[in-house]
């Protein structure tokens, strides 16, 4: 089993749990190294002080902040260490939300809560709490030197933690958001609602899988055979479509149903 990312208490009122986190996901990809082309070695990056022109090793590193060009306060991690806050070791909730309150925008990094021997019976009753509100819980948390608010929700039979993003970490993306839909035609409406009822099923996630991961797994191991790799997918160029509904009925033609005829309204006499 992985090693813990946070060690502590979980603080509901005047109860506290003790837990440890572990990452609940990390992404995966098919890691390369730099090789040098000459001789086939590995190439390794070294750390290089530009005023004394040499080489520093890893223990005469310092932390330094910039106050203005080529200045810097220099810190101790043991200064830094001393500035926890209480969330270092207790996440304290704070509040509790409708799941649906808080948008995914701001997730940032999962963990799961699994208690410790001694907090079980508190871990069980908060599960079950939160399970039968149907609510999720607000805290802070400090960890990689850094205070996060995090979401508690329940998770598979458990709890799951997600770090929170604050609100001006959330960028804003000029002509986000100012897209006009007035002039939009009530039948290209219910041609695209329609169409998108087609797409409509479960979601399984086990039915999706990193294609270009496994045609580069494919080259490699054509390329450790002599053989070569994998022919690329032929691409395909799109353009803006100007006819909407043209292209809807089409859509919907290749999936092998027709669009449902308008029902005719009676006249009242």
């Amino acid at each position: 089993m992985p090693s813990s990312s946070w060690k502590g208490y979980i603080s509901f009122g005047l109860i506290s749990i003790p837990i440890r986190l572990y990452a609940a996901a990390r992404a995966f990809h098919v890691a390369f190294h730099e090789i040098h082309k000459k001789c086939g070695a590995r190439v390794h990056h070294q750390l290089y002080c530009p005023y004394d022109k040499e080489v520093v090793s890893r223990d005469e590193i310092a932390m330094g902040y910039e106050i203005e060009k080529d200045k810097y306060i220099l810190v101790e991690p043991e200064e830094l260490k001393k500035l926890e806050p209480r969330s270092s070791t207790v996440m304290e909730i704070i509040q509790f939300v409708k799941s649906s309150e808080v948008d995914p925008v701001y997730f940032d990094i999962s963990y799961f809560a699994i208690p410790e021997q001694a907090g079980e019976r508190g871990y069980a009753l908060l599960l079950q709490a939160m399970t039968d509100m149907d609510y999720a819980a607000i805290a802070t948390l400090t960890v990689h030197q850094r205070e996060h608010a995090v979401i508690i929700r329940t998770f598979q039979k458990g709890l799951i933690l997600h770090t929170l993003y604050y609100p001006n970490e959330i960028h804003e993306a000029k002509g986000y958001g100012k897209t006009a839909t007035g002039s939009l035609k009530k039948q290209e409406v219910d041609l695209a609602e329609q169409f998108a009822k087609v797409l409509v099923k479960p979601f399984r996630p086990e039915q999706f899988h990193d294609k270009y991961t496994e045609r580069v797994e494919q080259l490699i191991e054509s390329r450790s055979k002599g053989k070569p790799g994998p022919k690329p997918e032929k691409a395909t160029r799109l353009a803006p479509v100007i006819d909407l509904m043209s292209a809807l009925k089409k859509s919907l033609a290749e999936t092998g149903k027709r669009p449902a005829k308008p029902k005719r309204l009676r006249k009242i006499a």
